[in-house]
């Protein structure tokens, strides 16, 4: 029988190392051993299993009526109310299915899956990204932020942004982001705004499953930038893998090009200001693939 319990609790060293942890949530981490443990004793769980987590939580597989289901333990927070909307909208079409929340708690109930997307070859990798893409695609709720107003509320910090960093790319890819930026849609999709091949896990009812989504309406290009930068050291040509995405997901390749440039530059400034190294390097190696 699966033991459970704080003691069994060990929170892996690569969590605790995570770059959201060096300005927030030290009392947090130091409290989830015990907040694991009552929330498995609060729902009934048995803990079957070694703890995996992404950035934000960790996820530790349960056993609850020989049903096995995954416990998700994040900050607690207006994000995880917002996660748990996601889930219900989306009720399991692409996405892990959600069986309880605890948003005080930060605590979630979900689907067991099992393996990583990225366990398989980066061509299969961004064919079924660009197949999930469409999946999702769902008709998105009215009161969701829409992407073209993230879109023109981003753009206008762009360029303070890149001056306050002191100018660290040729002009020019500031003004092609700035002109490509795509302030409008008429689309009423649902949109996952953190989507790339680390969210991605084998199911039973779906052969593919997205896990932790931020719910937004409107271009399902949105996330395409990080689908490619997220695994861009895996392609030596990065062209045929935007193409391959762009066909699975049935996108237009002038507007979705359009995505990528705009939401990649703002992803280099963002990484820029807090201090990463390697993201950076990637995301200039993708800009100026796309490049026109």
């Amino acid at each position: 029988m699966p033991r459970y319990g704080f003691r069994v609790i060990e929170l892996p060293k690569t969590f605790l190392e995570m770059p959201r942890w060096w300005t927030e949530g030290q009392a947090w981490l130091e409290s989830l051993p015990r907040a694991v443990d009552e929330q498995c004793r609060r729902w009934n769980l048995a803990i079957a299993g070694p703890i995996a987590h992404g950035s934000n939580a960790i996820v530790v597989p349960v056993v609850r009526d020989c049903v096995e289901l995954a416990l998700r333990m994040s900050l607690p927070g207006d994000e995880i109310t917002q996660h748990a909307r996601a889930l219900k909208w989306w009720d399991g079409r692409g996405m892990v299915q959600l069986w309880d929340d605890d948003a005080e708690a930060g605590a979630m109930l979900l689907e067991r899956l099992s393996t990583p997307l990225t366990t398989r070859p980066i061509d299969e990798v961004i064919a079924i990204l660009g197949q999930l893409m469409r999946r999702l695609a769902v008709p998105g709720p009215d009161d969701a932020q829409s992407t073209a107003d993230l879109v023109t509320s981003w753009s206008a910090e762009l360029e303070p942004q890149w001056e306050r960093l002191g100018r660290p790319f040729d002009v020019a890819i500031l003004r092609e982001a700035l002109d490509v930026a795509p302030t409008g849609t008429t689309s009423t999709a649902a949109v996952n705004g953190d989507f790339h091949s680390g969210q991605v896990l084998a199911g039973h009812r779906e052969e593919w499953l997205t896990v932790d989504p931020v719910l937004y309406r409107g271009d399902i290009e949105f996330d395409l930038g990080r689908v490619l930068w997220w695994d861009l050291d895996k392609m030596t040509d990065i062209v045929p893998y935007f193409d391959i995405a762009v066909r699975e997901a049935g996108l237009d390749r002038d507007r979705a090009r359009d995505w990528v440039i705009w939401r990649t530059v703002g992803y280099w400034l963002w990484g820029l200001s807090t201090g990463l190294t390697e993201d950076p390097v990637r995301c200039a190696r993708l800009v100026n693939a796309l490049s026109r």
